[in-house]
């Protein structure tokens, strides 16, 4: 059945942005664990011991924030240049190995590694995609892909797709948004630079604390599935390529979707994502 997507938007783009919706309503990253490991990954989440769930959200917001730093801020600046896909999954598969072979004792030292692994990976793509990792605007969408595969208990079953997730990050940025642009207009040029920097920091760090609820959802699934005795150093190691794996593929419809929006407008590209996806759900009538 051929989607009917709106004529603005070339056969090029069109094209494009099905490939999008292909990667982004793909299966989750809890079922490809599940499929990985051979057993849904719920049940051994909830016998992950109580130390390693305490400590879980406080690991996982410094590991974004180590990675935004570590990653994001540090890779050269090159809009268009090819994405190392199969570099990034090798490096992660590696530290993973590690992770799988130490157990517990490894996986609050693994987490911060494989997460800017991770990061590099999102910008890499971004980058590919032509976006410039020196505006604050691709560093969020960045981080952004992180909110991706892990639903929180206050989320609407009914509707927990792409545009779900981009509203919540959104809904969570919109006012340090507003005032970041005053802050800015307030100080003229000349003092811009100092006290936007500091509203940036701060917007950013919220943007983390927010998306950790999400990611540290999809970290507990990977940290339970690595405690699974016949996991051992070679499940760490492709649970991590399938982590990376899984990331990219986000990264990679996410900005695409950016890329579409900034060229066509959000409203069109929304429209044209959301009449592919119901298309997609829509049975096909048999003849005869």
């Amino acid at each position: 059945m051929t989607e009917l997507v709106p004529v603005a938007l070339s056969p090029a783009d069109q094209d494009d942005l099905r490939r999008a919706v292909a990667l982004l309503e793909s299966p989750s990253i809890a079922m490809r664990i599940a499929s990985l490991i051979g057993s849904p990954v719920e049940g051994l989440v909830k016998r992950l011991p109580k130390p390693v769930a305490s400590r879980m959200h406080g690991a996982v917001e410094a590991a974004l924030t180590k990675a935004a730093d570590a990653a994001l801020w540090s890779m050269d600046n090159a809009p268009g240049k090819p994405a190392s896909t199969r570099l990034h999954k090798l490096a992660a598969a590696g530290t993973g190995a590690i992770g799988g072979a130490f157990g517990f004792a490894a996986l609050f030292v693994e987490l911060p590694i494989t997460t800017t692994m991770m990061m590099r990976a999102v910008a890499d793509v971004a980058r590919s995609e032509g976006f410039d990792l020196r505006e604050l605007a691709t560093k969020q969408a960045c981080l952004e892909v992180f909110a991706f595969g892990g639903n929180t208990p206050g989320d609407d079953a009914s509707d927990v797709g792409y545009y779900a997730v981009r509203g919540f990050t959104a809904d969570a940025m919109r006012h340090l948004s507003k005032e970041l642009a005053q802050v800015a207009a307030k100080h003229g040029s000349g003092h811009a630079a100092g006290a936007t920097s500091k509203q940036a920091a701060k917007w950013l760090a919220t943007a983390i604390e927010k998306i950790a609820a999400r990611f540290g959802v999809v970290v507990s699934e990977k940290f339970a599935a690595q405690a699974v005795p016949v996991i051992g150093a070679l499940g760490g190691a492709a649970l991590n390529a399938l982590f990376v794996d899984y990331y990219q593929d986000v990264a990679r419809g996410h900005f695409i979707v950016r890329r579409l929006e900034a060229k066509h407008g959000a409203l069109l590209v929304e429209a044209a994502y959301r009449r592919i996806v119901e298309d997609g759900r829509t049975p096909v009538p048999r003849s005869g």
